[in-house]
This record gives C-alpha cells, structure tokens and sequence, in this order.
C-alpha cells in the first residue's frame, strides 16, 4: 500500500527474496506437518488487525509459523495425490510473473505474454498429434479444463442440432456426457455445472474404456443425446489409459465429441518408452494435461487445447460494450477458449523452464520418474508380503499389504508423516483399501521407494 517509505520497500524486497532464494535452495526439502487449527492461533496469533503487523513482522510469521504447517508437495517421498514438483526454473519465473503485473486474458493487454504461453501449448499439440491449427489455452487446473471443454462440445452439439432443426430434421439438444466411474470427479462436477446427465460405461477387466463398451451404451441410450464422450489418459487412482483409438472410432462413427483427460497422464506424450499407450489421441477434438502435474510447473496450471477452437470461441466469448474492442479483433485472446474472463499469465512458468532446460530435458525427467515406477512394481512382486492390484500403464502403482485391514493402512500413513518421513495416503478400490504410489518428482530414487516398504514390514 502507499505510505511505506523505500527502504522498508527494500527490506522486505530483500527478505522476500532471501526467503525465496533459501527455498529454492534446500536439497531435499522438508515434508513438514500439519497442525490444527488451535495450534496454528497460539503460534501465529491474530495476523489481520487494523493497523497491520508490517511486512517483515507478516513474513517471519509465514516462514516460522504458517509454511513449516504445509506439506512439502515436492518433497521426493510425497507420494500421495499426485505431486507437484516444478522445476527450479518455473518456481523462480512464478516470482517474476507476480511481479510483472500482466494481464493474460487478451492479446491486446498481454501479446508477448500470450505468445509465449502459445508456444508451450504447441509443444503440447504436438506431443499429442494435433493437427496445425490446434489452440485453446492455460487455465486454472484440470476441473476448469474438463468444464471449458464440455462447454464447448455441448455448444456445438446444440448448434448442429439446432441447424438439422431449422433444416426440417427435428432433433433432440444432446444432455449427456458418457464416461467411466474411473474417469475424474471434475466430469461429474462438470456435469452437475452444466445440468448434464453423466452415464457411466462398464470399463473392462484392465479398467479401461473400451470401443465396444461404449458402442453399446450410446446405441442404446441413443447417441443423438450425447454431445461428448470423455476417455481418460491415466486415470487419477490406477494411470489407467483407456482404448483412446478404439473410442475415438466410435465417437467419429457416431458424431459426438471427443475429450480426452489427461490432466495427471498426459505428461506421458513425452516419454517414448509410453507414447503407444497414447494412440487415438490425436483424434480428440479436445485434450488437457496439467503441468503441474508431472510436467514440473507450478500450481496452477492446465493446458487446454482444441482441435478446432474456432467452436471452442463460439461457446466461450464473453459479450459486453466494453469488451467490443478485444472480441471484433481477430487477435488470439485466451479467454475466448474457457470459463472465466479474468486471467493471469499461468503458462508461463513452464513456458520459461522449457525455454531454459529444452525439452529433451522434459523426455528425460518423465523417462527418469518412469524408471523408478517399474523399480516399485519390481520390488513390491519380489516382497512376500506385498501384492501388486494392477499393473501400472504409466507412474502411479497401487498394492495392498498382505494381512492389513483399513486401520493398519491409516495406522502407517499416518505414522509416516508424524516422523516427517513421507506421505502416502491409502486409497481405496472395489471396497478395499489399498497403498498407492504417484510419481512424478525427478527427485524421488529407488532408495525412497525401498525405504517407504521397509516401513510396511513392522
């Protein structure tokens, strides 16, 4: 705020950046803990009052009080979720981009920004085969992206629908989305948001949707009221990739809309040892994968790009008088291609890191994370009292503890992180609770993983 005199600007300056540099430093980084509430007001106290506690009073708090109570996400033995490990170079441009003070959603206010960000997703398109004019844009994470995509399907469905009308074709407007119980929350979320119906297919017995599976679901229930199929390229609980091919066929076949998510597995394009799990999703009319996922950058970034995003314009362009400026132009503003109209330059970051390290770099970090997943699965087989539940398509493993019940799962998670030691929560699957591994850090080793099932020998 205005008053503050320049030089407590530039103490705080200096201890923001010492802060951040130490971070960015420490090898490995602390898991840390989590506290209660109670816990947190008797060492932090009350920090918002009318007159302010000052900067660099604020900053020792949060470095004392408030970032040791949060857990480390790039901590190498995190393994639960899915990780964020972004690399040192999009953690420090993250810096430069709050700084910067660029607004991200037109080219008009944001050119370079956008066009920078717009090289990252070719990157992106290319890894999955899109064709040329492929584009969209990065917004705030996989819900958004799978919400911004169906968005734009069911517009389009209902545009055609609305053209065979007025042609003399009655047609329904299409409500339904098909998908797996596998595939994420967010299209569940998505269709409660849209008041669309989601049907869910039977995947076969590897868990996958298949073409045939869902032939017969939409002949059924009628393909003409479905405007998208959702297929999930590495399943958020297994890294199951569905039959991407197969589905893409039906979805041509029949008409309907082609989404693919890959907002954890979708990193897995730029790994040759798994690009032929990936086949049929250049077919997809739209696709998104989180980098900060497993294409270290920061939270919060999904990239969301369409095969034709002229129909992804149409549904997404917001009208206003004082928006006729930007929308009349025929410039490549983001915000035309997803919910939202106010944005900040999210790509970037991974924009930044790929112009650095290359993305040679970016093959060789997923191969890396991809060799210690075949260690775990390797291990966990050669341990009697450990079974494999699936075998891994891409980073995620999932096994049980041969003897345990739920408690003695909740038992050893939680005893884990209360050591700071790691963090792996169970999962459950068909009613049984199991352990899951997601790796997507660099940094994790075949060490992190041998001592994490040492643990389950106690």
């Amino acid at each position: 705020m205005h008053g503050q005199t320049d030089a407590t600007i530039e103490r705080l300056g200096r201890q923001v950046l010492e802060y951040a540099e130490g971070r960015l430093k420490l090898d490995p980084v602390p898991l840390d803990y989590t506290l209660t509430p109670e816990e947190l007001l008797d060492r932090a106290g009350q920090t918002v009052t009318p007159d302010g506690l000052g900067g660099e009073r604020a900053m020792d708090i949060f470095a004392e009080v408030l970032a040791p109570a949060c857990l480390s996400v790039d901590h190498p033995r995190y393994l639960s979720f899915i990780p964020c490990a972004p690399s040192d170079a999009a953690a420090m441009f993250d810096l430069v981009v709050g700084a910067s003070s660029v607004y991200a959603g037109s080219w008009l206010e944001g050119s370079g920004a956008v066009f920078a960000e717009n090289q990252a997703l070719r990157w992106i398109a290319d890894l999955a085969g899109l064709p040329p004019q492929a584009g969209g844009a990065f917004v705030p994470g996989g819900t958004i992206g799978n919400l911004s995509a169906l968005v734009a399907a069911r517009h389009s469905a209902r545009a055609r629908a609305a053209s065979a009308t007025s042609e003399g074709s009655p047609t329904l407007r299409p409500w339904r989305v098909a998908a797996t119980a596998g595939a994420h929350s967010s299209i569940q979320s998505a269709c409660d948001v849209m008041d669309a119906e989601l049907v869910t297919v039977e995947p076969d017995a590897d868990l996958r949707l298949t073409g045939p599976a869902l032939r017969e679901v939409l002949e059924r229930e009628g393909p003409e009221s479905f405007f998208a199929v959702v297929a999930t390229a590495g399943t958020t609980n297994f890294g199951v990739v569905d039959d991407l091919e197969a589905v893409a066929q039906v979805c041509a076949d029949l008409g309907i809309w082609f989404h693919v998510d890959g907002a954890y597995g979708g990193a897995g394009l730029a790994a040759p040892s798994v690009r032929h799990l990936f086949a049929g999703v250049e077919r997809a009319d739209s696709f998104i994968v989180d980098p900060h996922k497993w294409l270290f950058a920061p939270f919060d970034c999904c990239a969301l790009l369409y095969r034709d995003p002229l129909l992804a314009r149409a549904a997404h362009t917001q009208k206003a008088g004082y928006l006729d400026v930007l929308t009349e132009a025929p410039d490549w503003n983001p915000t035309d291609y997803s919910v939202g109209l106010t944005r900040r330059a999210r790509g970037l970051p991974l924009w930044f890191s790929l112009a650095t390290h290359g993305t040679r770099a970016y093959t060789d970090a997923v191969e890396r994370t991809l060799e210690v997943a075949r260690h775990a699965e390797r291990e966990i087989a050669a341990r009697p009292e450990l079974e494999l539940v699936r075998h891994r398509d891409l980073s995620v493993v999932v096994f049980r503890r041969l003897g345990w019940q739920p408690a003695d799962y909740q038992a050893w998670s939680d005893r884990m992180l209360g050591d700071e030691f790691a963090f792996v929560v169970p999962t459950t699957h068909a009613g049984e609770t199991l352990a899951r591994f997601a790796i997507v850090n660099p940094q994790t080793t075949e060490a992190d993983i041998d001592a994490i099932l040492d643990t389950m020998r106690e």
